[in-house]
């Protein structure tokens, strides 16, 4: 795959990135005057967890998802990954006679009869909040909502998020439901003229209206009350940023009195825009959609290099979900490539895929279904030595003499540290169609000395390096991943 003219690029962004630290220290100094939180605790370390969408599109039952945290609390809770998300439309109760109990997926949006009504019907509260659709989720009776899924979660030591759409509901705009708390209303507040492109449930919220933040402050509310740890704000990042809903965002979650990590969503993200995302959000996708293909993972090595300078404490690009294991349960609707299957990857582009997302510390969050999914599918996030990478390393980079893939180069190298510098740990990777070696010299990184060499994959002890450490016959599409620790 030629990207010549791609990476020197890059570079220059790289630069910019670095120049613009200050401008990410200023936003950060002026949230930090106003005496708001600091959201960057509630995520000192990339999310570890799951997510229904790569496996039950926007139908996700209760019952489904019960079941899944049940299999995550056995399977990969013990591993670290706390965190369990309902993806978009849990508002939706799906088309006529659909039936939860004989499930399959259905089209998310909505349309209009012959009236102008909008059809299906959200779940919707009198505040003009979209609120679990109760045959789908039957805990949500009664106006308790998320309630009981989340206190579900906690008991388990686990946490819980929801999938929300930026703005304010078509059919609440329609109905013009009061904004909760004050004298305005969905009419006085939206932006028709602001729409997503692949989902027509909203339209925009106009920063510049009273109420608008009012309305933003009534949902974080109810998502507080609900106990919700989470939240995925989708179609807010890209192709448009959305800067100032952003800001009503962060302001609403700031006074809501719970703590609540916020994902922006979807990418790719401009990269433009990095200080003002830092500044406001705790995981922000650099990707668009990411499914199982070997080509989307060659493009991920060019956007984990792009936002690396942006890897930090509480902060975190986002290379997307993990699609491994079952996938599109049912087939998606419309979608002639999403028909339901285990993952189109092989094993050694699993091991690719988990180590680059482990060294360049993306959230770790998996998409396949965690019912139907196999132990061998489980097993690529097992790797206790690439969660410590993901979750504990620091000064995670590419190499720097393999940036450039200018004249067919398939060849790439990360690097990274423990905090204490006494363990260094570097990937070799081989995006080309034939085997390859590939040398790393430890004076390109003043890691000169004798280290014991471990293999990550296999934790296999190798013997002592100095000078260099060689890895012979990388596979094509894969990696060898090794621990160096100083002796």
């Amino acid at each position: 795959m030629r990207t010549d003219g791609i990476l020197p690029i890059l570079f220059l962004f790289s630069s910019l990135f670095f120049s613009g630290c200050n401008e990410k220290q200023k936003e950060i100094s002026s949230l930090e005057k106003e005496g708001k939180p600091d959201f960057r605790e509630w995520s000192k370390t990339p999310t570890l967890g799951w997510n229904s969408y790569d496996a039950y599109h926007g139908a996700v039952t209760e019952k489904q998802f019960l079941q899944s945290v049940d299999s995550l609390e056995k399977k990969l809770l013990p591993y670290g990954y706390d965190m369990a998300t309902i993806d978009f439309c849990w508002f939706n109760p799906g088309p006529d006679n659909w039936n939860p109990n004989q499930w399959t997926t259905f089209t998310v949006k909505q349309e209009k009869d012959s009236l102008g009504n909008l059809y299906p019907v959200l779940n919707m509260d009198e505040y003009g909040r979209l609120i679990p659709a109760e045959n789908r989720f039957p805990s949500s009776k009664n106006g308790d909502g998320f309630k009981a899924l989340g206190d579900y979660l906690h008991q388990k030591n686990m946490k819980f998020g929801i999938h929300i759409m930026w703005g304010i509901p078509r059919q609440a705009v329609n109905a013009n439901t009061p904004i909760k708390g004050t004298e305005y209303y969905a009419a006085d507040v939206a932006k028709k003229i602001d729409t997503c492109k692949w989902n027509n449930n909203m339209y925009g919220v106009d920063p510049t209206k009273p109420g608008a933040q009012e309305y933003y402050n009534s949902l974080f509310d109810l998502y507080a009350n609900w106990g919700v740890d989470f939240v995925k704000v989708d179609d807010i990042s890209a192709p448009t940023y959305h800067s100032k809903e952003i800001e009503l965002i962060r302001n609403a979650i700031d006074q809501c009195g719970r703590p609540m990590v916020l994902s922006l969503s979807c990418g790719e993200a401009f990269v433009s825009y990095a200080n003002h995302m830092e500044a406001h959000a705790n995981l922000y996708r650099i990707s668009i959609d990411f499914w199982d293909y070997w080509e989307k993972i060659v493009h991920m090595f060019d956007l984990a290099y792009a936002w690396q300078p942006h890897i930090g404490d509480g902060t975190w690009p986002d290379l997307d979900m993990i699609p491994i294991g079952n996938l599109c349960l049912s087939d998606y609707p419309g979608e002639s490539t999403k028909k339901e299957h285990f993952s189109h990857l092989n094993d050694e582009e699993k091991k690719t895929l988990m180590t680059l997302w482990s060294f360049a510390k993306s959230p770790l969050i998996w998409g396949g279904d965690p019912i139907t999914s196999r132990a061998e599918d489980y097993a690529w996030l097992q790797n206790k030595e690439l969660l410590r990478i993901n979750q504990h390393s620091t000064h995670n980079r590419q190499a720097a003499n393999f940036v450039y893939s200018g004249m067919g180069r398939t060849d790439r190298i990360w690097l990274a540290e423990s905090k204490d510098g006494n363990e260094k740990y570097i990937a070799f990777f081989n995006l080309g169609e034939e085997p390859m070696d590939l040398d790393f010299y430890f004076h390109w990184e003043y890691w000169d000395g004798t280290y014991q060499v471990t293999d990550v994959w296999s934790g296999e002890h190798l013997g002592q390096k100095t000078k260099k450490i060689t890895a012979t016959a990388i596979p094509p599409h894969g990696t060898v991943a090794y621990k160096l620790t100083k002796i």
